[in-house]
């Protein structure tokens, strides 16, 4: 196959211009990644992606080393919890999230060493079948927050795969935990992405990056210049680029039938860190126990892209990056997908990319005013919903006609909510509505 270079401007597909121009706020882009020094405590939550929540592997009392594996099922969607620090497991204890769930964990008490375990070994793999394997028992799940478990992604017929795409949109304000792989790890991202179009057929990956990015395009497309199955794809800035629907119909012009996914038009999509995990593990054999998180916020005394270990109490990184006093708001995640939290010993888990701490002027929330059906929000949503009839429907607790409106394909981005000058709960409401009509959708399935 030729070399085929694709951008802004040579692409066959017409970008499409839905989603909203956000103030992208990345001060920390250019801050070098550092390492926090090791906390005093680990709390490894058994749940820590889509899917069954691991059973604890060890006990009270157990000593632990560095890639310990202490989580596992034999659940099939699911993926394994490893320990990122030598110590002690100091008990095993049912914590509490702010988003209502419960969950146990394993709470390890840190030697210091970091002695790493013995049995943990470079993988042989010599085929796909051998690779999915591997990352099975790799701890590695999507990192641009979904968690959802990449070897069961990867798990699937590639018989009609044409495009392995990669996603360094990083589209969230404040985050630049992507940008800082794609600049300081090129070398491990090129690294996954070949092993895996070597090993599965999948003939072309395209690295999709948007625009305000150029350092991250320049260095990747000079790492890949070589090998002609591999490409960077240039996106305009623009929120809710790095969603997956929609940097599918943005990249290749095809869009998801409702209740689809991305293999049924030929096209896998994987995190950026995700693929440069899968490069770093195949070479060292060390599990995914530590992550790189963006902590900014206007609360925060020194910004910056930190690699914290899986399982760090969230008080902890804020104490390491320092406060400027307390915050009115903490938020894990982006500022227009994350989630507030109540309680700060709540550990930053490996799907997270951002801690932020945000000061009662920044977070105060909008008056809500009354609709004046300007339709901004319709026009603005990626997935072309319409966010105030599904906004009607669920507060009338109308499931069939959340199903008229196909609620169940909201991305959660909360574009509508965003973009509304009544600054009406848009995206809260379709979220529940979402939830509600997925629930009935199950429900529906059980009794059939």
């Amino acid at each position: 196959m030729g070399r085929f270079r694709v951008g802004m401007h040579t692409h066959p597909h017409r970008v499409e211009l839905r989603g909203v121009h956000i103030p992208h706020e990345k001060a920390t882009a250019e801050l070098e990644t550092s390492a926090m020094p090791i906390p005093d405590t680990i709390i490894l939550p058994m749940r820590q992606h889509v899917g069954a929540a691991c059973e604890p592997q060890v006990r009270r009392r157990q000593h632990v080393d560095v890639g310990t594996l202490v989580g596992s099922t034999d659940a099939r969607m699911s993926a394994e919890v490893f320990s990122p620090v030598s110590g002690t497991v100091k008990e095993i204890r049912t914590i509490h999230f702010s988003d209502g769930r419960s969950d146990q964990a394993v709470v390890i008490e840190p030697d210091g060493e970091q002695t790493v375990d013995e049995s943990l070994q470079v993988p042989v793999v010599e085929n796909y079948a051998d690779l999915v394997e591997a990352v099975r028992h790799s701890g590695i799940v999507g990192l641009g927050g979904a968690g959802f478990p990449t070897w069961l992604k990867m798990d699937t017929d590639l018989s009609g795969i044409d495009s392995w795409l990669v996603n360094g949109a990083e589209c969230e304000p404040y985050l630049s935990s992507d940008y800082r792989e794609m600049v300081e790890h090129p070398d491990t991202i090129l690294a996954g992405i070949r092993t895996c179009l070597d090993l599965s057929g999948v003939p072309r990956s395209l690295i999709c990056i948007e625009d305000n990015k150029p350092k991250a395009i320049e260095m990747l497309r000079e790492a890949c210049a070589s090998d002609d199955r591999i490409d960077v794809f240039v996106l305009p800035a623009r929120y809710p680029q790095g969603a997956s629907r929609v940097i599918l119909r943005n990249v290749t012009g095809r869009s998801v039938p409702r209740g689809g996914h991305l293999t049924d038009v030929g096209a896998l999509l994987f995190n950026v860190t995700t693929m440069s995990e899968i490069g770093r593990f195949l070479k060292t054999g060390m599990p995914l126990t530590k992550r790189r998180i963006t902590v900014m916020g206007d609360m925060v005394q020194r910004p910056q892209n930190l690699e914290v270990c899986v399982g760090t109490p969230i008080g902890q990184i804020l104490e390491h990056c320092g406060l400027k006093g307390k915050p009115r708001k903490v938020v894990v995640g982006g500022p227009m997908m994350g989630i507030t939290q109540v309680e700060l010993d709540t550990p930053i888990m490996r799907q997270n990319s951002g801690l932020l701490a945000l000061s009662e002027e920044a977070s105060r929330a909008p008056r809500i005013t009354a609709c004046i059906r300007c339709d901004t929000c319709a026009n603005a949503c990626p997935i072309r919903l319409s966010p105030l009839s599904i906004h009607r429907a669920y507060q009338q607790g109308d499931v069939e006609q959340l199903d008229k409106l196909m609620a169940d394909l909201c991305v959660g981005c909360g574009t509508c909510s965003y973009v509304c000058p009544a600054k009406q709960p848009l995206a809260q409401s379709t979220r529940l509505a979402r939830n509600m009509l997925r629930a009935e959708q199950r429900r529906r399935r059980k009794e059939a």
